[in-house]
């Protein structure tokens, strides 16, 4: 019995290693190929370190049109989604609410890239770093606009944020979409055709109540009736400043009549640069006092209605299903060579 005991012992070693070995040799390949594929991936996102300790230089950015130096710096593509998230969403907002953000910002400009045919940029530029297309500020600006003491923190919530959704876009039909956002809804969101030409399938008016709590929510405006009628070449005959005629689905104004002129609601925010164009006004002696509910266009995410969800407990996903109706989340890895191939 003593002499089988170490023999089967002896057996069961070299068994054991007859059935390792095949694995020990393919393992390395493997996880070669694997790095390979994410390198690949993240490479084209922007610069990342590699296994073997060296850089891989970024295969995608973007070129954005700085107002101040008016030159345009190129900028890589994940670094220009934290820029957009930092500058277009307080870093004080819940994380859910900053995925979603960087999701937009990334979104919005992957569709940019792909599109090739700037508007409102320079030639040479793809956007310009102001409302016109995403708001973009560097490290350094943010620096200045934050302080040296909260920078850290605050650009912490923004890289968890945006690592969180790397690689992510939103997408309908297996399309990047039109990621609209603004700030504050009136408690409802605008479909897309009643503020600008195109209808969007997934950009539908949704209830929003969670933007009462936005400090945008209500806003009173006076202006003087002659600079009023100036604006809009009306004159204000009356107590009564003309009649609303009719309203969005988004309970904002779509046609005011004053005097023999009708007005769309976009027309008057944009001619008495009001917060929203769900807005009522009245005659106050020499004055016109204008009360709006909201602040932006309305169409899209609204970005303290997505605040108000996170803090609700809405995850990510759920705050784009919400807003961008039959949407999905999706990779970027489809689009990669066609965006690649678009901004050379």
């Amino acid at each position: 019995m003593s002499r089988i005991k170490p023999l089967a012992i002896l057996g069961a070693v070299l068994f054991a290693i007859i059935l390792l070995i095949p694995t020990f040799l393919v393992l390395p390949f493997t996880h070669e190929k694997h790095a390979r594929e994410v390198s690949k991936t993240d490479a084209a996102l922007g610069s990342v370190t590699v296994e073997n300790g060296q850089v891989e230089e970024p295969a995608i950015e973007v070129a954005v049109y700085r107002t101040k130096t008016k030159k345009i710096a190129k900028i890589p593509l994940e670094e220009y989604v934290k820029g957009v998230v930092a500058s277009e969403m307080p870093a004080e907002f819940e994380i859910e609410a900053l995925k979603a953000q960087a999701l937009t910002a990334r979104t919005y400009i992957v569709k940019q890239l792909l599109e090739g045919e700037p508007v409102g940029a320079p030639k040479g530029a793809v956007v310009t770093d102001t409302v016109i297309h995403q708001v973009y500020k560097s490290p350094e600006e943010l620096k200045a606009a934050w302080g040296a003491a909260n920078y850290d923190w605050k650009m912490a919530r923004i890289n968890e944020a945006v690592e969180a959704t790397r690689g992510q876009i939103i997408t309908y039909n297996n399309e990047p979409i039109t990621a609209s956002f603004f700030s504050t809804s009136n408690g409802y969101t605008e479909n897309s055709e009643d503020y600008w030409k195109n209808s969007f399938p997934y950009l539908r008016s949704v209830e929003s109540p969670w933007d009462q709590a936005s400090p945008k929510f209500i806003n009173k405006v006076t202006i003087p009736i002659s600079e009023f009628e100036k604006k809009l070449g009306v004159k204000v005959t009356s107590d009564k400043i003309g009649e609303i005629v009719a309203r969005t689905e988004g309970n904002r104004v779509a046609k005011v009549k004053i005097n023999d002129k009708t007005f769309d609601g976009r027309e008057i925010r944009e001619k008495l640069n009001l917060y929203s164009s769900d807005f009522t006004w009245k005659k106050q002696g020499d004055y016109v006092v204008i009360t709006t509910k909201g602040y932006g266009h309305g169409v899209g995410m609204s970005q303290y209605g997505a605040n108000g969800m996170a803090a609700e407990g809405k995850t990510v996903k759920e705050i784009i299903a919400h807003y961008y109706q039959g949407t999905e989340i999706s990779s970027i890895e489809p689009f990669l060579n066609d965006v690649i191939v678009a901004q050379k």
